[in-house]
């Protein structure tokens, strides 16, 4: 009586593929794109947590908006695109790093260092206190649009991440997963 084995017996190999390999049963999955390959590595990379406090939120907000007013206005003369760029940058930074205990700081700050960078880096036209001014409220009302576009992509962001926290609320005594024992009445 014959026995059945797994091993194929002496007969005919099927010919090698264009890769060497035999054709039958063996399979290669596709090499990823590109593209595809640096997505990955992108969402597994590690974001720093975040570690802003209100306070710094605001001090990095303003400190940085300052510094890039007082950079365009010695190239431009006055507060302009450069500095809408760095304060965009400035408050989505601030949203993405601030604690979620003090989420609400970022969009908060955002129009404060605004108003700050402008008042210090405005145009002051003759040099007086009335040119200062006129000045200040001119690129307030030119520069609106940066200052629309920052405080809007702060609050988005950090309304996102509000909606992604765990929710905090304690439950009650009958709701708990302790076992309950018999009532006092």
């Amino acid at each position: 009586m014959e026995q059945h084995s797994a091993h194929p017996g002496p007969g005919p190999t099927p010919a090698p593929g264009p890769g060497g390999e035999a054709a039958a049963g063996v399979y290669r999955a596709p090499r990823p794109s590109l593209l595809a390959t640096a997505v990955r590595r992108l969402r597994a990379a590690q974001r720093p947590k975040p570690r802003l406090t209100g306070l710094g939120t605001g001090l990095l907000t303003v400190s940085v908006t300052v510094a890039g007013g007082a950079v365009d206005s010695l190239l431009f003369d006055g507060p302009g695109a450069f500095f809408g760029i760095v304060f965009i940058g400035v408050s989505v930074a601030a949203a993405l790093y601030v604690r979620p205990y003090d989420l609400v700081a970022a969009p908060v700050s955002a129009p404060i260092a605004f108003a700050v960078g402008i008042a210090l880096t405005a145009d002051s036209g003759d040099g007086s206190l009335v040119g200062h001014v006129l000045g200040m409220f001119t690129g307030l009302a030119l520069l609106t649009g940066w200052l629309f576009t920052g405080t809007v992509l702060a609050a988005l962001i950090v309304s996102v991440r509000a909606l992604r926290l765990p929710s905090r609320r304690r439950r009650s005594p009958r709701c708990s997963e302790a076992p309950r024992g018999r009532s006092r009445r």
